[in-house]
């Protein structure tokens, strides 16, 4: 499982999905969603704007398996 870090709050899933390496763009992350290839804590998602807070466990087919942890707010 690799962890993505975040510095704020939390993260929207198409901006974690770009993050993360799996796509290159908006349209690739709506794509990969609507296919039904992104699970979050174990249930397929289709919503790109999606929060995703820390303890977050993101699967994504054919990429891996994901977990969004948090490094505090920067200011």
């Amino acid at each position: 499982m690799k962890k993505i870090l975040i510095h704020s709050g939390y993260i929207k899933l198409d901006q974690f999905l770009k993050l993360s390496d799996c796509v290159s763009t908006g349209g690739m992350a709506k794509a990969l969603l609507q296919e039904g290839q992104v699970l979050v804590n174990g249930e397929v998602e289709e919503r790109r704007g999606r929060k995703l807070y820390p303890g977050d466990r993101i699967e994504v087919q054919d990429n891996g398996v994901f977990e969004v942890e948090g490094g505090g707010i920067q200011e």
